[in-house]
């Protein structure tokens, strides 16, 4: 039940309706018997200072940002963390006394869910599909795990070759056609495959990156940042393969634990924010 003490946090995005982020977050907050609401807010682009200023005035200790935000907020913000700034895009903001930090806690969630399987990135040949989105997120958790190496596979080199550019002060990265031989020679060494392309997400489910899985070794991790449906054609084929599979609910559900930590310094049980995804994906 909520009280005159209970503290308030949400999301704000335009449109907000679909977001999965209030079931999810007071899932785990009832579960950790917190006096803590999260709800979903929906802000216009061209309210989106106000929206802030708001959201400061009523004293939310934090807030998740989605599309189309999270580049835009940053301005609005008085302090950014590093992971934000190197990505570009904030999707979580503290209000820490009125003072406002931006944080991407998408590094976080996307590293955690594959420790939690018990699979460590470090020192380890790493092949990307895909270069938008969430990508930059995954790239930099890499480069931080200190991966051996991170090779960047899609269908048109020439408009991802920023991002590899960007990201190659930290560590040399290579952009190929994923059709190419060389890119198949990286397959071949592959011990993490990642997919963060959009092909096999619900419901255009029958599709999946053009993979030559007779290259993709049975040891190999292999994730999809896709969550709906919890087993895609991608991971399905891996896991025929012997692989071992991870898909996107971890992600998720980490990235949004990582927010209320920071916001709160308390940790939600990640279990009941799991169920409440699926169940809310079921519906």
């Amino acid at each position: 039940m909520f009280t005159g003490k209970t503290i308030n946090m949400g999301v704000i995005g335009n449109p907000i309706s679909h977001s999965l982020s209030p079931a999810m977050q007071n899932a785990g907050i009832q579960a950790a018997g917190l006096d803590y609401a999260y709800i979903a807010m929906p802000v216009r682009n061209e309210n989106l200072r106000e929206a802030v200023a708001g959201l400061k005035a009523l004293g939310f200790r934090g807030f998740n940002v989605t599309i189309p935000h999270k580049q835009a907020i940053m301005e609005y913000l008085d302090e950014i963390h590093e992971d934000a700034k190197i990505i570009g895009a904030v999707n979580a903001v503290k209000n820490d006394n009125g003072h406002l930090i931006g944080y991407n806690t998408d590094v976080t969630g996307f590293i955690d869910g594959m420790k939690q399987q018990g699979f460590s990135p470090a020192g380890r040949n790493a092949v990307l599909l895909g270069a938008g989105g969430a990508a930059r997120a995954i790239i930099w958790g890499l480069i931080k795990e200190q991966v051996k190496s991170l090779t960047i596979g899609v269908r048109n080199v020439a408009k991802v070759q920023s991002v590899a550019d960007y990201f190659s002060r930290y560590l040399h990265i290579e952009a190929l056609d994923w059709s190419s031989p060389e890119f198949a020679a990286k397959l071949s060494v592959a011990q993490l495959l990642i997919n963060s392309t959009p092909l096999g997400m619900a419901p255009k489910t029958d599709a999946m990156p053009p993979v030559d899985w007779s290259r993709v070794q049975p040891d190999t991790f292999v994730y999809d940042i896709i969550y709906t449906p919890a087993e895609t054609l991608f991971l399905r084929t891996a896991r025929e393969q012997g692989c071992r599979t991870l898909n996107g609910e971890a992600m998720l559900v980490g990235q949004g634990a990582e927010a209320f930590r920071l916001w709160t310094g308390k940790e939600l049980p990640q279990e009941p924010m799991a169920a409440a995804l699926r169940a809310a994906l079921e519906g």
